[in-house]
């Protein structure tokens, strides 16, 4: 079976990019998805690609201030979905606590925290930088009987840690419907049932009761932009946890956050990519 291979670039490059970037073109027929270096690659039958679509699709990208460009080349023959299976979604141990794995790998490692997940992508499995240092602050966190919000939820693994760490109830939120039904189908594959998923941005946020924690890991622009619409559902005490920006962008992260009463705590950092925690005062 013939396919066409696009690969993606885009400037900024963030997961939550490449989370939506997938989904979209996922809904016009694109089958298996490869992260790279500032992007990621894409794969769609020869017979299934309509390029108009696909720019369509660029086009209306619902992520301000982001630049899509792509090229096209013709991959050799390929069972891509069971490529990217075996090649680029391997399980993924955080902390030694935690591991992400999915249901079609047989043997990985056994931890505390066992999340298994069906992301048909390789994207929010835990392998982004920006995903492990969450993931890594959650293990952390003292959860246990505090409500959490997940924004930008993605596969929903953040939240299903938290919930797995006794956090009651938990929220998740995503602007677009393939990380909803993901994330619903990876709930119920841990078995969990205080996580409700709900479709939309942070305008849903209006006139919530405060969470106690709110994790937010998405992109630069868009944390602050809805930092204030955080801050609203934060009391004295609130934590609250934001990735998806580089090391250099800590400062107007701290900045917007101190602004709106937050208090900043600590940051980590893998690869200039970087997580930080700031507490409401």
């Amino acid at each position: 079976m013939k396919y066409v291979e696009v690969t993606f670039t885009a400037r900024p490059c963030t997961e939550i990019v490449t989370d939506v970037l997938a989904a979209l073109t996922a809904e016009i027929g694109f089958e298996s998805f490869v992260p790279v270096e500032g992007g990621m690659q894409a794969y769609i039958q020869q017979s299934q690609f309509d390029e108009e679509a696909l720019k369509a699709v660029l086009a209306d990208f619902p992520l301000p201030d982001i630049a899509i460009t792509y090229t096209l080349a013709e991959p050799e023959d390929k069972d891509w979905n069971e490529e990217w299976e075996k090649n680029f979604f391997q399980p993924i141990v955080i902390d030694d606590r935690c591991v992400i794995h999915s249901t079609f790998h047989k043997d990985y490692p056994k931890a505390e925290y066992d999340i298994v997940i069906n992301p048909q992508m390789a994207f929010g499995t835990g392998h982004h930088e920006t995903t492990s240092s969450i993931l890594g602050e959650l293990l952390e966190a003292d959860l246990k009987g505090k409500s959490v919000l997940d924004m930008g939820c993605g596969t929903s693994i953040l939240a299903i840690l938290a919930s797995m760490r006794g956090a009651d109830p938990v929220t998740a939120i995503d602007i677009d419907d393939w990380c909803v039904n993901n994330s619903r189908d990876n709930i119920a594959l841990n078995h969990i049932d205080n996580i409700t998923v709900e479709l939309g941005d942070a305008s849903l946020l209006e006139g919530r009761k405060p969470f106690d924690v709110i994790i937010a890991n998405i992109n630069r622009n868009i944390l602050l932009n809805d930092l204030p619409a955080y801050a609203a559902c934060m009391h004295s005490g609130s934590e609250i946890y934001m990735s998806g920006f580089y090391v250099e962008d800590i400062p107007a992260i701290r900045k917007k956050g101190e602004s709106l009463g937050m208090s900043f705590v600590h940051h980590r950092e893998k690869h200039n990519w970087a997580a930080v925690k700031l507490v409401m005062e």
